[in-house]
């Protein structure tokens, strides 16, 4: 747990099992599964105040799609909270689509109800209830992506630089949410002065949330 946390660009289940020298790769693999589980912590304050909520695609470049569509990309949409000109905390998921009740439901569980929204013209993020929406319409792709969404379009690339980074891309859909969760935690602790206050935080998180048995990570690796 302290080599996890006291890494800031993350561990891949083979760097830990050299560390520990672990004889089955599975065995880190599964470490690595549990504690991420226990990254979310239960009950978590959501965000408030100003919030940018956009989407994105995660997987490998494909030929005869167009715009918003995909076949084997996976679909995450971010939460963003603003600080003055910076970022605040964040929230991500892996969501099956982008209509209207699957991202209005990612707001209420992730943004506080009165907070701002602001948003790209996705017409399905149009009027969630208890907020203030602000949608903006993109005009040029890709040149003024990045100015509609800045905070959103920042957490998007440093994730995608992780995850290429540390773990080279090899990522199963099924357990995509388990790294959005990582970089998260990580994320959201990024100004924290001491690694040990990471530590301390997992570890208590860890005992909060429920146990995790190797027969139930789906399609758990051999």
């Amino acid at each position: 747990m302290w080599f996890v946390t006291s890494q800031k660009n993350g561990v891949s289940a083979l760097g830990l099992q050299r560390v520990l020298g672990l004889g089955n790769y599975r065995t880190a693999w599964a470490l690595l599964h549990k504690l991420r589980r226990a990254m979310v912590r239960p009950g978590r304050d959501r965000l408030s105040g100003t919030v940018e909520v956009g989407g994105t695609y995660w997987g490998a470049e494909e030929s005869g799609v167009r715009g918003r569509q995909s076949l084997r990309k996976a679909l995450l949409i971010v939460a963003a909270q603003a600080d003055g000109e910076g970022i605040g905390r964040i929230r991500l998921r892996h969501i099956s689509d982008t209509c209207r009740a699957t991202l209005h439901g990612f707001i209420t569980e992730s943004v506080e109800p009165g907070s701002t929204v602001i948003s790209d013209g996705l017409q399905a993020y149009r009027e969630p209830a208890g907020y203030v929406h602000q949608r903006h319409i993109q005009k040029h792709q890709p040149a003024e992506a990045g100015h509609l969404l800045p905070r959103v379009h920042r957490v998007i690339s440093l994730l995608k630089r992780r995850l290429l980074g540390t773990h080279q891309g090899a990522i199963d859909h099924e357990y995509l949410q388990d790294y959005l969760d990582e970089f998260t935690f990580r994320f959201n602790r990024r100004k924290s002065a001491s690694r040990g206050k990471l530590f301390y935080r997992l570890a208590q998180q860890s005992v909060q949330v429920s146990p995790v048995p190797f027969d139930s990570l789906p399609h758990r690796k051999r």
